[in-house]
């Protein structure tokens, strides 16, 4: 077989889709957003040597008519299809060079939904920030919010504002200005993780480690205190945050520990910060190959991090975000043994 397995002929509606369990999906809709997530999926799909999938959603939209003898019109959909179908055949080309295994499908139904039946095979479900709207949209639109937090599978977000640094280019104006006004950037070869003491976050960090050995990358394990949350804001006197900083340290050096256990040659730093979780995580993102989250996090002290703050993260950062489902896994285990948990009572 070549090596680059193609399927020109994409699969009619109602014909059974053929992908391959583990491997990577993508969702792509015509747009510029669409072609850097295509763009990361390709690589990541490289990178593990997993067979990908490219997918495009499309529902046919019924408009109610007006007057006494009101009814309901359908569109036809055969220019729609044709239009879906231009979209995925248009992909494939992008990913010709690469050397993966690659097939591609147009599905007939809501695209969150769509893609959400996909994750429960998929490996990794990739998807770009937002997406171009109308008859083939809403792809990666709602999509990119709904989905991190009701997948099966990990998911990445892949924000226009990273393209260049896929090689990608973009006529957005607003993403033009901002670049303009950021000035040249460095991309460091880091995945940073962002902790919050609970077993989500765990899972998350894990996930991470795994990531940045396959991109031999340096792990980065984040922590950020704001000044306040709801838990503290009744405390009369100014909190000792110096003590608290000291205490978390020594969590987050026991975590360390216990993560360098199951990834002995993976280089690992923890980083203590002083601000927003979400502040500082889209920060972060700006000069990082990869963020990584868990779906939701405990709250407190150590800030909301995988709850609402996921949700600020994924609408605002500035590169991929990978965002790690709820799921068991027994490296958790042990981890008492290395010493105090950040966040335990």
């Amino acid at each position: 077989m070549d090596q680059h397995e193609r399927h020109n002929e994409v699969p009619r509606d109602g014909e059974e889709s053929a992908v391959a369990p583990g491997g990577i999906v993508v969702g792509v809709d015509g747009s510029e957003h669409g072609q850097c997530a295509l763009v990361w999926a390709a690589r990541e799909a490289e990178r593990r040597q997993l067979p990908l999938h490219i997918v495009t959603a499309y529902s046919v939209p019924i408009f109610a008519a007006s007057g006494l003898d009101g009814g309901y019109a359908t569109v036809d959909d055969s220019v729609i299809r044709e239009g879906a179908d231009a979209i995925v055949k248009q992909a494939l080309d992008k990913v010709s060079a690469y050397s993966i295994d690659v097939d591609a499908s147009v599905e007939n139904g809501d695209a969150a939904g769509v893609l959400l039946d996909l994750s429960a095979e998929a490996a990794l479900l990739v998807f770009g920030s937002r997406g171009r709207g109308g008859f083939v949209g809403r792809l990666l639109g709602s999509v990119s919010s709904a989905l991190p937090a009701h997948a099966k599978c990990p998911t990445v977000t892949v924000p226009l504002y990273c393209a260049d640094r896929l090689g990608e280019s973009t006529e957005d104006k607003h993403i033009k200005a901002e670049h303009a006004k950021a000035g040249p950037r460095t991309v460091e070869n880091v995945v940073a993780v962002g902790v919050d003491g609970s077993e989500q976050a765990r899972v998350a960090v894990l996930e991470a480690a795994e990531q940045a050995q396959r991109m031999g990358a340096k792990l980065r394990v984040i922590c950020a205190v704001p000044q306040y949350s709801g838990s503290l804001a009744w405390v009369p006197a100014p909190l000792d945050r110096d003590a608290l900083f000291a205490d978390i340290k020594v969590q987050l050096d026991a975590g360390l520990a216990w993560l360098q256990s199951h990834f002995p040659r993976l280089t690992i730093e923890t980083e203590l910060r002083d601000g927003a979780p979400v502040d500082v995580l889209v920060e972060t993102s700006r000069a990082v190959e990869l963020v990584v989250l868990g779906t939701r996090g405990r709250g407190g002290f150590a800030g909301m991090l995988l709850g609402s703050t996921s949700d600020g993260v994924l609408h605002h950062a500035k590169g991929p975000v990978l965002v790690v489902p709820d799921r068991e896994d027994p490296r958790l285990a042990d981890r008492p043994n290395f010493g105090p948990m950040l966040g335990a009572a």
